[in-house]
Order: C-alpha cells, then sequence, then structure tokens
C-alpha cells in the first residue's frame, strides 16, 4: 500500500502541472513554516509524549520526509472538478455531483472528464479494504453514534481549533459566527453519523454522497484561498487543508481505539478491527491516501506520533480563539424551550470536561481557550457516565444475541435517522438527495467535515 517517496514527491509536485489555476503559483520545493523537524522547536506533541517519542520519531527521516510530502498534498481529483467554477459555476459543479452520486454519471449530460475522474476514484475501492469488516464496524459505530456523540461532538471538534497552522482555513471561510459555528458542528456530526448507517458507504448510499459533497467543499476552500492574492501564505501555513489535516478528524475513533490497544500492548479485538476498518474505509472515500489509512495498532499509533511531532505548535487567539468561543457558545438544539435550554447547558459542560480529558489538553492550554471546566460541570459530566457507561456496555452485548441484536439495531437506525433531522439533513429512511447543501453562488460552505489537528490522547478516552 505503501507509495514510494519519490513517486509521492512526484504527485505532490504534479499538482502545478495538473492543475496550474489552483497550484501554479505554489512552490513545492519549500517546507512551510508549520511543519518542523527541529527538537528545539515545540510541536503538538504533548509534552510527555514528546520527551519520551519525538527524538526517536524525528530519526526516521523516511516516515518524516513523507508527512511533509503529505502537508503539501490537496485532494488531485476533486481539486480539478472544484477547479473548473469559471466555466460552469458553483451551483452548476453542486447539481453534476449530486446527480452523479445519486442516478449515476450516465444521468449527467455531457458530464466533465473531471467529474467523470472524481466518481472513479471513489467507485474504485481498493483490495485493502474488507467491506463486509467495514459493515460489521458500521453496526458497532453506529452504537456512539446515537448515544454518545451528540453529547460530546463540540468537545471533539474544539479540539481541531487548537493549532493556528491548521485551523486558519475554517477562520478564513467564515466560521467565526455563532451561526457559522452550529452548521460546522452539525455538518460534522452529521457526515460521520449517516456513515455508520447500513449500506451508506456502498456506491448509491447516502455516506459516499456526503463524502463526495465534502472534498467538493475542501477543495473549493482550497482553490478560494490560493487564487486570492495575498489571502494564503503558502510559504507559512502549506497548502489549505492539505491530506494530514484531514487524517486526525477522520481516524479519531481508529486512533483511539489503537492507543488503548498499544497502552494495554495488544492487538486488536475482532470488534475494534472492524471499527478500524470502517474509519478507513470511509476516509478512503473522502480522499486519503493509504499511507495514512493503517491497519495495526502500532501503526496507527506512530502515525499519528509523526503527525503530531511535526506540525509547529502555535495558538493564536485571533484565529484559535474566535472559533473555540463561537462554537462553545452556539446553541444546538432545535427547540429554544425549556427543554432544548437545559440540554444545551448539559451538552455544553460535558463536551468542556470530554475534551480536556480524552486529549489531556494541559490546563494552561485549556483556560488560554477559554474552556475550563468548573466542579458543576464536572458533576454533571459525572452524572453523565453513570448513564452511558452502562447504555454503551448493553448494547455491546446486545450485539452477541441474535433475535435481540437486530431488535437493537433497528432502535439505533431510528435514532440515527431522528438525529439527522436534527442536525438539519434528511432521515435515511428517505431519498438522499434531499441533503441540504448550500447553494449559494461562489460560497464554500456546504457538508464540510471540520478538519485541523488533535492532540494526541495521553490516557483512555473519558468516555468510551
Amino acid at each position: 500500500m505503501t507509495i514510494p517517496l519519490a513517486e509521492l514527491n512526484a504527485k505532490v509536485r504534479a499538482q502545478k502541472t495538473l492543475i496550474p489555476s489552483m497550484y501554479g503559483g505554489v512552490d513545492f520545493d519549500i517546507v512551510p513554516e508549520r511543519f518542523t523537524r527541529d527538537l528545539r522547536d515545540k510541536s503538538m506533541l504533548p509534552g510527555g509524549f514528546a520527551a519520551k517519542h519525538r527524538a526517536r520519531v524525528l530519526s526516521d527521516t523516511n516516515a518524516v520526509d513523507r508527512m511533509l510530502a503529505y502537508t503539501m498534498l490537496g485532494d488531485v481529483v476533486a481539486d480539478a472538478y472544484a477547479a473548473l467554477i469559471p466555466k460552469y459555476g458553483f451551483r452548476r459543479l453542486i447539481d453534476m455531483l449530486v446527480l452523479a452520486c445519486t442516478k449515476g454519471l450516465d444521468a449527467v449530460v455531457d458530464a466533465p472528464p473531471e467529474l467523470e475522474r472524481f466518481i472513479a476514484s471513489m467507485e474504485a475501492r481498493p483490495d485493502w479494504i474488507d467491506p463486509k469488516l467495514s459493515a460489521q464496524g458500521a453496526r458497532a459505530s453506529r452504537v456512539t453514534m446515537a448515544l454518545l456523540v451528540p453529547f460530546v461532538i463540540r468537545g471533539a471538534f474544539i479540539a481541531t481549533f487548537m493549532n493556528k497552522y491548521s485551523g486558519l482555513p475554517m477562520a478564513m471561510t467564515g466560521a467565526l459566527s455563532q451561526e457559522s459555528a452550529v452548521q460546522r458542528v452539525k455538518e460534522t456530526a452529521s457526515f460521520f453519523t449517516t456513515a455508520s448507517l447500513p449500506g451508506s458507504l456502498e456506491r448509491f448510499g447516502p455516506g459516499f454522497h456526503a463524502a463526495a459533497m465534502v472534498r467538493l467543499m475542501h477543495s473549493m476552500v482550497r482553490m478560494n484561498l490560493l487564487r486570492r492574492s495575498g489571502t494564503w501564505d503558502v510559504e507559512v501555513f502549506g497548502i489549505p487543508i492539505p491530506q494530514v489535516d484531514q487524517m486526525p478528524a477522520g481516524t479519531m475513533p481508529a486512533f483511539v481505539t489503537a492507543y488503548r490497544a498499544v497502552s494495554e500492548k495488544r492487538g486488536f479485538t475482532r470488534r475494534e478491527r472492524a471499527v478500524v476498518e470502517h474509519c478507513r474505509h470511509q476516509c478512503f472515500l473522502l480522499g486519503l491516501p493509504p499511507d495514512l489509512l493503517l491497519e495495526t495498532p502500532q501503526d496507527i499509533f506512530e502515525s499519528m506520533l509523526v503527525y503530531s511531532a511535526t506540525l509547529r505548535d502555535g495558538y493564536d487567539d485571533a484565529t484559535n480563539g474566535e472559533l473555540v468561543r463561537a462554537t462553545m457558545a452556539a446553541y444546538l438544539p432545535e427547540s429554544h424551550e425549556l427543554p432544548g435550554r437545559v440540554l444545551n447547558a448539559i451538552e455544553r459542560s460535558i463536551s468542556k470536561v470530554f475534551f480536556r480529558h480524552t486529549f489531556r489538553v494541559p490546563a494552561e492550554k485549556v483556560k488560554q481557550m477559554g474552556v475550563d471546566a468548573t466542579p458543576l460541570d464536572y458533576a454533571i459530566f459525572a452524572a453523565f457516565q453513570a448513564y452511558v457507561w452502562p447504555t454503551l456496555y448493553a448494547h455491546m452485548a446486545i450485539e452477541r444475541i441474535p433475535v435481540v441484536e437486530g431488535l437493537a439495531d433497528r432502535w439505533l437506525v431510528k435514532r440515527i435517522d431522528q438525529l439527522l433531522v436534527s442536525y438539519g439533513h434528511a432521515e435515511y429512511t428517505t431519498d438522499p438527495t434531499k441533503y441540504a447543501v448550500n447553494r449559494n453562488e461562489g460560497g464554500v460552505h456546504g457538508n464540510a467535515v471540520g478538519y485541523g489537528t488533535c492532540p494526541v490522547p495521553q490516557g483512555r478516552p473519558a468516555v468510551a
């Protein structure tokens, strides 16, 4: 699965000639400020991990060079399609992609070759993905998506705002308002929740469709930032939303699972392996390369170490701070009645504690970000733990009981349907073409996954 480094570097440089309208002005021989292999520089690898692992990680020049290459790599097929905006317009590109996803390429009259290559890249499922195991992982993921994610998604989302180098694209595309923050949080939750539904990642499933839309939105962000003179400093920030910055959010369940296995010095259980395979499957559809979608606990763990050890630490209050404040201030429930307001307050408390302890964020960083938890927050979180752990374990136990398992899974799917409606998207049981997309001409907001770096967790996740 590993592409030779020389071939990878050639692929990176080829972006300049393949998509000159987007990458023509980029010097792919530079090492952007965000990337560091100097032990004297502080990286995003947390203190304890840095002391234990960073020197060893940086001594692996091949791994470090590969991470540098992926820092400068966008999404070639989706970028080429997004580059057609001057010819077709934003709205027409969206309409053609939606039609190709839901009805097939034959339904698109005079489909451009760039759209054909885009869809073909997603249809060509590689041999290293086991669809049956991925489906089992989706089934296992439905438990957390239905019962846990609605209460912690805000906490997981702000983990992507801890670094100014990876968080800048979101700030520059209008995500600093509370309204935009609500949309981003719900879109992120919606994508990963949709991906857990039965058959969702198959060719005409809603997860396949959603992944294509995410890729197009990310490519449109790249295009808008790179084509505007003076807007984006490649020498400092590298490529907007490179492949490596999508890895932490896309593979978070796989990494948490791998870290637990590494800490316990064991391999994956069958259930854990299925969860990892599901992550790999949905990340393949998102355009991530095989090099970043590994299989074993140690390989997954090492890959995240290299990423965090080479990403320069940096926090800018005007960028990261505003993103965090907008996200924490966002009101997520549909109802503004008393039950909705109580739920919003409870979820905000849970998310703060989840963020602090799942990612083991230093106290000074939490305070700097303005998400330090109060004693009341901890009390609410403790009560939530008392509810969620027995419920999660009960569902995991039911998975082994044939007849009851089917009933429980149908309940989970129904619950996820309700969540998708609250997130602003269509139910699984309805036509996936009804999924909402912002079609404003020239806009770059849509079903976009939150991207950016997450710190390496230094212990067992706070929940599940």
